[in-house]
C-alpha cells in the first residue's frame, strides 16, 4: 500500500442504526460497544448523530449518547456529527458540551449542522420551522460566544460550565454551510465521497474564503463517506445493500426503516416485492461508495484524499450484520495503517482510570 495516507486521520461516525427484530436500546448499546472497538483499532474520533422520530435510527440525543461513549472509552475523541443547531437553543448546546468537556477534558468535539426537523410534525414538536435553518450562521456565532463569554444576545447571562472552556467546534456542511464555516474560521466536515464534484467545489469555496479565528488558524477539511471493506468487492457490495434498501424505501414510502438482512432484500428484488421506482433508488444507493478489498479501498481513499486535500476521513458505515461491520473497520484500519493506542481502559468522569 502507498504511504500517501500516512498522517491522515481516520474517524468514525455511527448513527445508531436499528436492525429488523431489534429494539432501539440495543442499537444504542451497540454504538457504545462499537466505540470501544474502533478505539482499540486506533481511530481518531468517534462521533454520534441526531435524528428525531426515525424508526431506523435510535440516536436522537447526541450529547447524552456522547457521554455514554466517553465514559466507556479513554483515548478516542468523542463528539457529535452532529448536533443540529436549528433544533436547539445555542445556550443549551453550550451547556451540554460544557458539561461533557468538564467530565472528559480534552476529548470532546462539538460538531454542529444546519438541518432542521425532517417533517412538519417533527418541526412542530421541536418548536421549530424550516426558516430556522436560514439562521444557522447567527446561531453558530451565538454558540461560540457562550464559550468565549463574548455573546451579546443575552446580556448578563452566562453558560455554565462552558464559558472559558475550549471545545473544538466543527461545521457539518454542504453548499452554503461551507461558506459559513470559512467565515467563522472553523474546521469543515463535508460529504459524501460519492458527490466528488460538489465536494470539491465546496472545499474550494471554504479554503478560499477561510478567515483565521481563535478556533483554527488555517483550514481543516474532513471528508465523510461510506466505506466498506470485505474479502472481495462483491461481498463488500452486499454489505451496502441494507442501507441502500432503507434509502429506497424512505424515498418511496416516506419512512426510513430499520436495516433488513441482505437475503430479504434479494428476495424482494427477485419476487417483485421491489417496485421499479424503488429499484432505481436502490441501485443509486449502492453506487459510488468506497468499497472492496483492503487494497482497493486504500487506493480509492488515497485518490479521494489527494483530490480534496483533506486532513481527515470520517467513515460512516451501516449494514445489517454487526460482525461484518466490525470486520470492515478492522480491515480499514489495516488498509490505512492505523496503530492501536497505548491503553483503552475506560476513564471515569473524574478523569481517573
Amino acid at each position: 500500500m502507498s504511504t500517501f495516507l500516512d498522517g491522515i486521520r481516520f474517524s468514525v461516525l455511527d448513527r445508531s442504526r436499528t436492525r429488523e427484530g431489534e429494539d432501539a436500546p440495543q442499537a444504542l448499546r451497540d454504538t457504545v460497544r462499537l466505540a470501544q472497538e474502533v478505539e482499540a483499532l486506533g481511530y481518531h474520533r468517534f462521533w454520534v448523530s441526531e435524528h428525531h422520530s426515525v424508526p431506523g435510527v435510535a440516536g436522537s440525543a447526541p450529547a447524552v449518547l456522547a457521554a455514554a461513549v466517553a465514559a466507556s472509552t479513554s483515548t478516542v475523541r468523542v463528539g457529535t456529527g452532529g448536533v443540529m443547531l436549528p433544533n436547539h437553543q445555542p445556550l443549551v448546546v453550550a451547556e451540554q458540551f460544557g458539561v461533557l468537556e468538564s467530565l472528559f477534558p480534552g476529548r470532546i468535539d462539538m460538531g454542529v449542522g444546519r438541518s432542521v426537523g425532517f417533517t412538519d410534525g417533527i418541526r412542530r414538536a421541536l418548536g421549530r420551522d424550516k426558516e430556522d435553518a436560514d439562521r444557522f450562521g447567527e446561531q453558530l456565532a451565538e454558540l461560540l460566544g457562550w464559550f468565549t463569554g463574548e455573546q451579546t444576545a443575552h446580556p448578563q447571562v452566562h453558560a455554565r460550565p462552558a464559558e472559558g472552556l475550549r471545545v473544538p467546534p466543527f461545521v457539518l456542511a454542504t453548499g452554503e454551510g461551507a461558506a459559513i464555516a470559512a467565515a467563522a474560521g472553523l474546521p469543515l466536515v463535508i460529504g459524501d465521497l460519492r458527490g466528488r464534484d460538489r465536494v470539491l467545489a465546496a472545499v474550494d469555496t471554504y479554503r478560499s474564503a477561510f478567515r483565521p479565528s481563535p478556533w483554527a488558524v488555517e483550514p481543516y477539511v474532513v471528508v465523510a463517506g461510506t466505506v466498506v471493506v470485505a474479502a472481495s468487492e462483491e461481498e463488500a457490495r452486499r454489505l451496502l445493500m441494507p442501507e441502500a434498501w432503507s434509502l429506497a424505501y424512505s424515498r418511496t414510502r416516506g419512512v426510513f426503516p430499520p436495516l433488513a438482512a441482505p437475503e430479504r432484500i434479494e428476495e424482494l428484488a427477485s419476487t417483485g416485492g421491489m417496485t421499479e421506482k424503488q429499484r432505481g433508488f436502490y441501485e443509486g444507493g449502492l453506487a459510488g461508495h468506497v468499497h472492496g478489498t483492503e487494497e482497493q479501498v486504500a487506493e480509492a481513499l488515497e485518490r479521494a484524499v489527494r483530490g480534496t486535500g483533506a486532513q481527515e476521513v470520517l467513515v460512516t458505515t451501516s449494514t445489517y450484520d454487526r460482525a461484518a461491520l466490525s470486520d470492515s473497520y478492522r480491515g480499514l484500519a489495516r488498509a490505512v495503517g492505523l496503530t492501536a493506542p497505548v491503553t483503552t481502559r475506560p476513564t471515569g468522569a473524574n478523569g481517573k482510570q
